[in-house]
């Protein structure tokens, strides 16, 4: 690059612990120079950027946005920087003010549960204000682990009565009748990600009492017919399974002083008809209702492994090149 055509810019990072900055070893100002055209130099407590004007620029939005994550007392990771970095680059501001900085919950091991990113901040902001909640996204965006959490905070504070979680059972292709056990051991392995989150935040003991007296409650879809779920906080896991009817089925067990999460994946339907599927059509049937919400999460909110949200998208181009055919 020529002299001429490049910008300098510096930024005061006085008072804001580098090592949580810019990690070991500056690990993250060497990812953000692979994502941008420029150079990042940190001095003593001065950050001197150099490059193309544009990617200048947009390299200090980025480093503004993880001075501010720092002094919210949020933790950076490897995951946070390269959502930072696509944000920067989609919207020209980084995400760190528009996430959520309130604890939903304290896990078993002392970790504090919260928002990572804006769609999820929207998410959890959407419950708070709503009866009912649809989060519908690709895998990885945490709609099944931050559900859970809500429910236990929930119970926790006194909120509710009540836990119910619940999932229609279809990916084995047969009845649950035809499984080992009683409805807990039928119905435990499609609702294996419940469990796993339900762990994380719970001891195991704690789980085990308040299963055993119906506190929390497991069962698949199915079992829900003709109930009527009063002070409880009610979650259907994979939504995107269920058929129009026993979407209705499930909306109309709510009851007095109750919530409810449905959570699902619309590319990702094991039905044999998609397009009936119960999460696809409820869209436009309960679209304006009020106390209704609909969040929808997309590959920037995946908060699994960087290369997830790039499976993602190469899955889309897939699917686009496929309905072009």
């Amino acid at each position: 690059m020529e002299e001429a055509e490049k910008k300098y810019s510096s930024l005061e990072v006085g008072g804001v612990d580098q090592r949580l900055l810019f990690g070991q070893n500056d690990v993250f100002l060497r990812i953000i120079e692979s994502s941008f055209d420029g150079r990042v130099i940190a001095r003593g407590e001065r950050v001197m950027v150099e490059g193309a004007p544009r990617d200048v620029q947009r390299i200090m939005r980025l480093l503004e946005d993880l001075v501010t994550r720092v002094k919210q007392g949020n933790i950076i990771t490897e995951q946070y920087i390269h959502y930072a970095i696509s944000m920067v680059k989609e919207n020209g501001y980084g995400p760190a003010a528009e996430i959520s900085t309130e604890n939903l919950l304290t896990s078993a091991l002392k970790k504090a549960i919260k928002p990572k990113t804006v769609g999820q901040s929207r998410y959890v902001e959407a419950v708070d204000r709503h009866d009912v909640v649809f989060s519908i996204g690709p895998a990885g965006t945490g709609k099944t682990y931050l559900a859970v959490a809500m429910a236990v905070a929930d119970l926790k504070a006194n909120r509710v009565k009540r836990l119910v979680f619940t999932r229609p059972a279809v990916e084995a292709g047969e009845s649950l009748g035809f499984l080992p056990g009683d409805i807990r051991a039928k119905v435990d392995p499609y609702l294996r990600p419940v469990y796993d989150a339900l762990y994380d935040m719970l001891q195991p003991d704690k789980i085990r009492k308040l299963l055993e007296l119906g506190v929390i409650e497991i069962a698949p879809l199915a079992f829900m017919r003709g109930r009527t779920l009063n002070e409880a906080f009610v979650v259907l896991d994979e939504a995107q399974n269920t058929t129009n009817a026993q979407m209705k089925m499930f909306l109309t067990r709510i009851g007095e002083q109750s919530k409810a999460i449905i959570t699902g994946d619309i590319t990702q339907i094991d039905l044999e008809r998609p397009r009936k599927s119960g999460l696809v059509l409820v869209q436009s049937i309960l679209k304006g209702v009020e106390g209704i919400s609909f969040v929808y999460l997309t590959d920037k909110d995946v908060i699994r492994h960087h290369l997830v949200q790039k499976i993602i998208k190469a899955y889309e181009r897939s699917e686009k090149r496929k309905r072009k055919e």
